[in-house]
């Protein structure tokens, strides 16, 4: 009777042990890390705006206007982003000023949405 209760007891433990970490994920272990990047709803009012109030406005906004660049209008920043200034700046690209000037280069996850509406024409939507 012993063997029998010290086998169901090593064989419940071994399931146990066995199915602990199946199918765990990143996500599921640690759901508030991080926040998983979108950058395929990628809009001038949402994302741009935000991107660039965050981290160009203070240099390049209409009232300053550093070295010509302006990115707090839809104009302006569609001017250097149709141009290759505004990737080549931020993407920290060979002939460029890297930008944030000073600063660290700008996330993975911006540079991703900065880059897809680039992708689609700069639109203002």
């Amino acid at each position: 009777m012993r063997n029998i209760i010290r086998g169901i007891i090593i064989l419940s433990s071994m399931v146990v042990l066995l199915s602990a970490c199946y199918n765990d994920n990143e996500y599921d272990l640690y759901p508030f890390a991080a926040t998983p990047c979108d950058s395929t709803n990628t809009t001038y009012s949402q994302t741009m705006t935000a991107i660039m109030l965050a981290n160009c406005n203070v240099c390049h906004s209409t009232a300053v206007q550093s070295g010509g660049v302006i990115t707090d209008t839809w104009a302006g920043l569609n001017a250097v982003a149709v141009n290759g200034k505004l990737w080549g700046g931020v993407s920290w690209a060979s002939g460029y000023k890297n930008m944030p000037n000073g600063g660290s280069q700008l996330s993975t996850c911006d540079l991703a949405k900065i880059k897809n509406w680039i992708n689609q024409g700069a639109p203002n939507n």
